[in-house]
Formats: structure tokens, sequence, C-alpha cells
């Protein structure tokens, strides 16, 4: 009998299905795929970290991308094909979230991987199956907050700041440092928990801007 090799460094779960509910968490690298995997569900959240930048699927011949090792064994671990050949029947997760660090490095990757499947697999963006989980990048505290203001940008930050000081309110700021500086209930309610995390459901035109922003800069092909 015949198996499907899986990914070398896919921690994966026991259920599976493209209607079962299982999840495949992609994050950057192997600290991060650590600390999701301590608070992630093994019933039906996977993991597999990427090892580096992805390669840049919009500027890639075909060959070019089917050779690379990430690509391919998130492929293998999706179980449905690319291209003509993408058949949603056969997934092995339900969604696939991209949980990167919240800042230019994950952007980038995050926006690295948004291309790919724009190209691979679209039926991801037609189908909702594809999130973006917007991790913590900063906690503000103070006490004309009721509870601490947790915000994934430096814009976001800005304005929580500015409506404090507004106000004449004290505050504290705590920076976090990349997914692995995330307390572990943070990282569970914030990141994992499909009922408390802050995740926003990919679209083709989220794809489209990327590639935009992309195609008009100076970075090599391969990132």
């Amino acid at each position: 009998m015949a198996f499907r090799r899986k990914p070398v460094k896919l921690q994966d779960c026991v259920e599976h299905g493209p209607e079962s509910g299982a999840e495949l968490f992609l994050v950057e690298g192997d600290s991060a795929s650590s600390s999701v995997g301590k608070v992630c569900s093994e019933r039906f959240q996977a993991v597999l970290p990427m090892q580096g930048k992805p390669l840049n699927a919009i500027k890639s011949s075909v060959a070019r991308v089917q050779a690379n090792e990430l690509l391919g064994e998130l492929t293998r671990a999706l179980g449905a094909g690319t291209g003509d050949a993408f058949d949603v029947r056969a997934l092995r997760f339900q969604r696939v979230l991209l949980l990167m660090d919240p800042d230019a490095d994950g952007i980038h990757c995050g926006a690295l991987m948004l291309m790919f499947f724009y190209r691979f697999m679209p039926a991801m963006f037609d189908q909702e199956r594809l999130l973006m989980v917007r991790a913590p990048l900063f906690r503000i505290t103070s006490d004309r907050l009721a509870k601490p203001a947790f915000v994934s940008s430096k814009a976001h930050r800005e304005q929580v700041v500015a409506q404090l000081e507004e106000n004449a309110a004290e505050y504290e700021i705590q920076h976090y440092r990349g997914l692995g500086s995330l307390e572990e209930s943070l990282m569970r309610t914030r990141c994992v928990d499909p009922a408390t995390r802050s995740a926003d459901i990919m679209k083709r035109e989220d794809a489209e801007s990327a590639i935009r922003v992309f195609s008009a800069s100076s970075l090599p092909d391969d990132q």
C-alpha cells in the first residue's frame, strides 16, 4: 500500500478533510512553530513552519515553484494539488491560517504566501479558506482602559496612545518581539483559539494588492 509522504516538519493533527474543521497554521520558523504547537489542539490544528522568506510564486516559473521545499511541503500537506489539478474535495484541512510575526518581515512573508495561493490555489480565496491572523505587536495598559488594548500595528498603537494622552491618562506599552515572546495564554486567545483569535478572511483583492506592491518594488524575484 502506498502512503503519501508527509512534509518533514509538519506537526499534524488527528482530524482531516475539507469540512472537518481542521486547520493548518503556517508560521515563520521553528521557534514560532514550537510556541503555536504548545497551545493548539492536537485534534484539529496542525502547524507547518517556514525557513526564511517564501519564494515569490508570481515571478517564478512553475518548475521553480514545484521544486521549492517549503511550497512543496505545503502542497503535500494540503493534499489537493495545484493549478488546474486543484481539487477542494481532497483538502486535508478546511482552512489555512497565515500566522506571522507582526513586523516588516512577517508582513513580507504573509504577502508572498498570498501570492502563492493566488496563482496556484485561487479557490482557497473564493471559498474563504485562507485567513490572516493578526498577532499582537503591542499591549497598552492604562487606568482609563477597562482592559488591556492589544494592537497589531504601530499606526493603531499611535491612535490608542493619542486618545489616552488627549485625556491626560497614564499608560504603559509592552512591545512583543515575535510570536515567541507571547505568553501562552495570549498566544491561545489572540492567535489560535477560533472563538477568540483576531483573524481576517483573505480575498483575491488582498493578494492582488500584494502583487502590485511587490511588482513595483526592487526586491529580487526569490524574495
